[in-house]
């Protein structure tokens, strides 16, 4: 399995004002569609597989949100390749390594997006932060 590429195609971020009390923020990851690819290398093509993804970040209650939505560039040998599409145009389905490897590539990719967007518009962060709290006395 070779990941090629991964790009984010469309970024919404959005704050609203007035919201008071406890916020929670709810984390999402979808893949949307799974589309062939050609790929030209040289005088040859190679089919790849393109996985379209959404990750949102809603902050409830209607406080704000992150979109990001991208797809991620796979390439596999040609019989894997044509059994992934098939498989997703009857059952939406993709085998469990595949998925695995592509949502944990997207989320650590979009978990870091959605940090820094978030710190730019003011934003809690959307995945927990380490921090340092004093020892209790004894």
């Amino acid at each position: 399995m070779t990941t090629l590429g991964f790009n984010f195609n469309e970024i919404r971020v959005s704050r609203k004002e007035g919201v008071k009390g406890k916020i929670n923020i709810k984390n999402n990851v979808a893949v949307k569609d799974i589309k062939e690819h050609n790929l030209n290398l040289g005088d040859e093509s190679q089919s790849a597989v393109k996985f379209v993804f959404e990750f949102s970040s809603k902050y409830e209650p209607d406080f704000g949100e992150i979109i990001l939505m991208g797809d991620v560039l796979f390439m596999e040998a040609s019989d894997k390749i044509k059994k992934i599409l098939d498989d997703w145009k009857k059952e939406k389905k993709v085998p469990k390594d595949i998925m695995t490897n592509i949502l944990n590539m997207v989320l650590t990719r979009c978990n870091i997006e959605a940090l820094i967007l978030s710190q730019k518009v003011n934003l809690p962060p959307p995945i927990p932060l380490p921090s340092v709290k004093p020892e209790a006395k004894k």
